[in-house]
Order: structure tokens, then C-alpha cells, then sequence
């Protein structure tokens, strides 16, 4: 059976390229039938912390993942990791430095392995120093303790990021040392930012946290990791998790370094808020709504979701909604000063806005089909195009050059509120 592993360290946020390793190894495990298994990498007593593995644990789950059994942890295995290295010692493979145990790496051999992505990879033996297995404060060394974990999960691939290609003929050693065959090895090219660099802070959030928080939708931000790396065929760009399960083959794995854009994460997650229902949104932008300090409690679910579905063609993330929907919650909302130059600074809009109002005043079916015949209907009369009527009014309604449909806007804000506010205009 495969048997895979992601291995987070709780010293911070989940990166985004940590998270793209446990997709690829969760995606390889369930379409091989196989099991996907966390081990907790909390040896660092000082910087390791709870309310870090709290949301890397959450992270995953919120991106699709499950996993098959219960995490091990480092930290509860430091007698294990003694009694191995004694062992190694015992068969003379190590020696002792005041309280360190130093693995003695034979010279002038070669060590290979094929990789599943970039094929074989040879390291010679003189080019690694002899290797610590214990630390003088009694504390593993990484490659050791790794080694030691992935023998006892059973681990049969190892699939994760370029950086740790020089790791693997450590660990060889340390198999053949034990007594134990390697698992196959899979290096994953970094991610890159946009301009070629490893992907950093300064390319923008690094973070899965920070992409939950900004409004990016888990399907969404999974479906684009897993395109860095590997890709369906075809051209398909837009696929679920399920999808992703069936296709997937770690075989057909990029060894080309991708480039993160956000640009196109942001037009996949707009695709995805397209698609989504209204009602599977709405507690999603609600909570957008009052980190932005409005009472979302003021406002029925039923109004809530037409504003949504006039909206969510026009998100790229969820965070964006507020914004665009400013003037449905509040009468104080910012006026683009360009655009009231353009068209309120008129006389002339100014004054075929009051008589669009007047019109709608009489109007006792406030539906956008009856709104947007009064204005059609006045733009004929006065030999105008509807544009001049519309941009116009669109400001005085909502301070913006640019929105939904005019007509459905002003059918959700009400008769009494339109009229409020375009009579309120003035030159």
C-alpha cells in the first residue's frame, strides 16, 4: 500500500508551498488507494506553538484534505531517537562527541537514487561531513529523526520541495545504517514569485491563512497549487479535488520551477465565486461585511442574496464585496470625485435626473423592467442616448462610475431611497 506523509512544523502559518506538498501527497495517496499521514516536526520546544498547529491542522481540512490516522509528534519520541542512535553506535557506524552521537559517512562511494521527477540523481560521499544523529542538549537532528519517522509510519514515497535534494543522500545513509530500504524520493520544483525569485513576503501574502482571510474560496486556491506542478491534460484548468483524485498520476509531475501569479489565482477565484450558490456565499461575505465594521444584522438573508447575485460576477475575492456594495448598506459612501466632475457637475444631468425621479415617483411597480422603461422612455423624448441618463445616475445612487445593472440596483435599494438620493444631488 502507498503510504505518504506531509510533515508540518508548527513555528508559523501554513506556507503556500507547504501546502501545495500536502496536496500532491494527499492527491497520490487517494487515487493510489493509499494513506495519508501527518508527522508534527515540533522538536524546536521554543518556537514551536499550539495555536500554529491549530490552524495548519485547520488549513488543511479547510482546503479538502483529511488524513488516516492520528498525527505523530516529535517531541513525544525523543527516547526513540536516542535508542536508534545508540544502536548505530553500538555497530561502531558512529562516535561520540561529549554528549552528541556523530554518524561516521563513508568516503569516496557514491549514492544514488531515481527521483520520480527528476530522474537520477548521484551524490558522492565526499562531499557530505560526517553527520550528527544526537545533539549535545539530547535533541534529534533532522534527517535523522525523519529517517527514523518515515521507517515507523511505513512511509513508501517521500514526495516534497527541491530543497531538501540535498538532504536525501544523508538520509540513504542513514537507511542503510538501520537496516531498512529508502522509500521512493519525489523533489518538487519551488515556487517562484513573478519575478523568478523563491516566493517570499514581498511577492504579496505567503500564506494560506492570509488567502483565507483575503477571501480566496479553498476550491480555488487548491485547484491553482495543484496546477503548479502538474497538469491534466488538455488544457483543463478548472478542477475540483475529485476530479484532481482521479486524474492525478505523480508520474506526469512538473520538474519545471512554476511561476505563482496572482493575477491568475484571482481569475480562477473569481470563477469559482461565480459558480457558487448564493446561499453557500452569504455567511462567507457576511463575515466579510463586519470585519468591515457593518451590522449585517440589520439586513434580511433575503436582501443579502440579491445583492450577492447581482455581485458575484464582479469579485475576484470575497473581500472585494464590501467595497462594491458600499452605498446598499449606508447613505454616507464615498463619491468618486472624477466621475462627479464627469456627469453631476452638469446641469443638464442634474436636471434629467430629477425628472427620471419625478417619473419614478408615480411608479407603484418598482422592478427594474418598469425603471428601465421610464429612463429609455426620457432619453427618446429628449433626444438623448441612455447613457446620459444612466452614468448620472448611477453616481448619485451609489458614488460609483461602475456596478451592477443600473435598473436592478435601484429596484434592491427601493423606491423610497432612490428618489432620496437623486433628489439630493446638486450641482
Amino acid at each position: 500500500m502507498v503510504k505518504v506523509r506531509f510533515a508540518p512544523s508548527p513555528t508559523g502559518f501554513l506556507h503556500l508551498g507547504s501546502a501545495r506538498t500536502a496536496l500532491f501527497n494527499w492527491l497520490h495517496a487517494r487515487h493510489t488507494g493509499g494513506q495519508f499521514l501527518l508527522r508534527i516536526e515540533d522538536t524546536d520546544k521554543v518556537r514551536s506553538d499550539k495555536k500554529f498547529l491549530d490552524e495548519i491542522l485547520e488549513d488543511l481540512k479547510w482546503l479538502g484534505m483529511d488524513w488516516d490516522e492520528e498525527p505523530i509528534y516529535q517531541s513525544q519520541r525523543f527516547d526513540t531517537y536516542r535508542e536508534k542512535a545508540e544502536e548505530v553506535l553500538s555497530k561502531e557506524k558512529a562516535y561520540r562527541e561529549g554528549d552528541a552521537i556523530i554518524f561516521k559517512v563513508e568516503k569516496g562511494r557514491n549514492i544514488e537514487f531515481e527521483d520520480i521527477i527528476h530522474g537520477n540523481i548521484t551524490t558522492n560521499t565526499d562531499t557530505i561531513k560526517d553527520q550528527v544523529m544526537i545533539k549535545s542538549d539530547g535533541s534529534p537532528t533532522y534527517n535523522f529523526s525523519c529517517v527514523l519517522d518515515d521507517i515507523s509510519l511505513e512511509i513508501t514515497h517521500v514526495l516534497r520541495g527541491d530543497d531538501h535534494i540535498s538532504n536525501t543522500p544523508k538520509q540513504i545513509l542513514f537507511y542503510e545504517a538501520l537496516g531498512y530500504t529508502p522509500p521512493k524520493f519525489g523533489h518538487m520544483p519551488l515556487i517562484l514569485g513573478p519575478d523568478g525569485a523563491k516566493l517570499s513576503k514581498r511577492h504579496g501574502g505567503v500564506s494560506v491563512e492570509e488567502y483565507k482571510r483575503e477571501g480566496f474560496l479553498p476550491e480555488a486556491l487548491a485547484n491553482y497549487l495543484i496546477l503548479l506542478g502538474w497538469f491534466p491534460g488538455e488544457d483543463q484548468e478548472i478542477l475540483s479535488l475529485e476530479e484532481a483524485v482521479k486524474l492525478f498520476d505523480i508520474n506526469d509531475m512538473s520538474d519545471v520551477q512554476a511561476k505563482f501569479d496572482i493575477q491568475k489565482l484571482r481569475w480562477l477565484n473569481g470563477e469559482y465565486i461565480m459558480k457558487e450558490k448564493n446561499e453557500d456565499l452569504l455567511p462567507l461575505l457576511k463575515k466579510q461585511l463586519s470585519a468591515t465594521k457593518i451590522d449585517t444584522s440589520k439586513f434580511a438573508d433575503e436582501y443579502l442574496t440579491k445583492l450577492i447575485d447581482l455581485y458575484k460576477i464582479r469579485m475576484k475575492t470575497l473581500s472585494e464585496f464590501a467595497g462594491l456594495t458600499e452605498c446598499f448598506f449606508q447613505d454616507d459612501f464615498k463619491m468618486d470625485e472624477e466621475g462627479k466632475k464627469k456627469y453631476l457637475d452638469k446641469e443638464e444631468n442634474v436636471e434629467n435626473i430629477r425628472i427620471f425621479a419625478n417619473r419614478l415617483e408615480g411608479l407603484e411597480d418598482f422592478s427594474h423592467e418598469k425603471i428601465e422603461k421610464i429612463c429609455r422612455d426620457i432619453a427618446e423624448e429628449r433626444s438623448l442616448k441612455a447613457a446620459e441618463i444612466i452614468h448620472p445616475t448611477r453616481l448619485a445612487i451609489s458614488g460609483k462610475t461602475k456596478g451592477a445593472g443600473l435598473f436592478e440596483m435601484m429596484e434592491l435599494l427601493g423606491k423610497e431611497k432612490v428618489l432620496e438620493r437623486m433628489r439630493g444631488i446638486q450641482t
